[in-house]
């Protein structure tokens, strides 16, 4: 397997554009948020428990989130039609992007080797990037236990 490193964003740093397909057909990128925060939590699968778990959560407070006037997107590699599916069954309410070819997640630095089992394959490490108004990297969360991750991305969010 070749290696792949991760680009490493820091805070302050300009988020990486993007274009990519979301749930319902349409399109969602970077510009569509500008002037505004941003949320964007990267997840490895839909309908999976831990991916579940969290974009439930982020629904759960989407509305706190935009009395914040702050904007949520979750990214995975899974197809449009598979987000579709997850959005109906668990009613979520963020915009879910379809990343297919991993360009995000690269840019992002989310795409990496990862093990289980004893076996190593890539795969998206779960993460979250808080984008300010600005358009920079306010807050980074790698390696995300779900549990109270929601929450506390919202404690941040308040403190821009």
């Amino acid at each position: 397997m070749a290696e792949v490193l991760p680009i490493q964003l820091n805070v302050g740093d300009k988020a990486p554009d993007f274009d990519l397909p979301r749930d319902g057909g349409d399109r969602v990128r970077l510009a569509d948020f500008a002037g505004k925060p941003l949320v964007i939590y990267f997840y490895p699968k839909d309908d999976t428990t831990a991916c579940t778990t969290e974009s439930i959560s982020f629904t759960a407070l989407a509305a706190d989130f935009a009395k914040l006037g702050v904007a949520l997107l979750g990214v995975s590699p899974d197809i449009v039609k598979s987000h579709d599916k997850f959005v109906k069954k668990h009613a979520l309410s963020v915009p879910l992007a379809s990343d297919e070819e991993k360009t995000m997640a690269m840019a992002y630095g989310v795409w990496r080797e990862k093990s289980m089992y004893g076996r190593t394959y890539m795969g998206v490490v779960r993460s979250t990037f808080l984008i300010g108004a600005d358009g920079r990297i306010a807050a980074i969360w790698d390696k995300v236990k779900v549990a109270g991750h929601a929450e506390a991305v919202l404690a941040a969010a308040r403190e821009l």
